[in-house]
């Protein structure tokens, strides 16, 4: 599509105008703000379990036994660590459709279709679809954007992951294969994973990486979900009332 998508307004925009003069990114920030103070609560009680049977306190005190084999109370603590880990996956699905709708409520106010005039780009995700359509469509320099480009679009990429999973037999979620290729410093993986080197990560992606929502990778998206936006709503409200970006 040739030339600058400028947003169309007739006289239905004069009867909206309170709602089309509206903050988006006050309801953005609404979400985030639920979105962390509901992390920590929802995992608290997997983390005491956790530190319980750790500290071999009640109820989780082993049975005294000569044998070795496997550590007691495994399958709870591996419970409550996956109970940890669904919780993060809730939180990160959130946050990448907080970020969507934030988009998808400016296309409604700028009066533009993105998906259809960028369907190419769509199909890659909707934040490439949305970033081509903003920067080609309505001019906004997304070089001057202050965000990590990759952690946003890593944030995506682990809500379809976590979305469509498809193993009965387990609840751990698996990144794809190439998530190494795509994403050299992925935030979304154990910690130990982010220290290997080449030759290690090369086997690693033979077996598979999984899906790992720590509380540090959530707040860290978090935080460049709102720089982006704190950086984007003045450039789309330039661009809705016709002032230089």
């Amino acid at each position: 599509m040739g030339g600058r998508m400028m947003p169309r307004c007739d006289h239905e925009c004069q009867g909206y105008e309170g709602i089309q003069r509206m903050d988006v990114d006050f309801f953005l920030r609404l979400r985030t703000k639920f979105i962390r103070e509901f992390y920590d609560p929802a995992i608290k009680q997997f983390l005491v379990t956790q530190r319980l049977i750790e500290a071999e306190e009640e109820p989780y005190v082993p049975p005294y036994t000569e044998d070795g084999g496997e550590p007691p109370f495994l399958e709870e603590w591996t419970a409550a660590e996956t109970g940890i880990q669904i919780v993060g996956r809730t939180a990160i699905s959130m946050l990448s459709e907080s970020l969507k709708v934030y988009f998808i409520q400016w296309e409604s106010f700028l009066r533009i279709s993105c998906s259809k005039h960028f369907k190419a780009d769509f199909k890659k995700g909707y934040w490439n679809g949305y970033r081509k359509c903003f920067g080609e469509g309505l001019g906004v320099p997304w070089e001057r954007c202050p965000a990590d480009d990759e952690i946003i679009e890593q944030i995506a990429e682990a809500r379809n992951s976590s979305q469509h999973a498809g193993r009965i037999t387990s609840l751990s979620v698996q990144h794809p294969d190439d998530i190494r290729q795509r994403f050299p410093n992925a935030i979304f993986v154990r910690q130990y994973e982010k220290q290997l080197d080449e030759d290690d990560l090369r086997g690693l992606s033979w077996l598979g990486s999984e899906l790992i929502v720590s509380r540090d990778a959530l707040f860290q998206a978090i935080d460049q979900v709102e720089l982006l936006v704190d950086w984007l709503e003045p450039q789309l409200q330039n661009i809705r009332w016709g002032r230089p970006l």
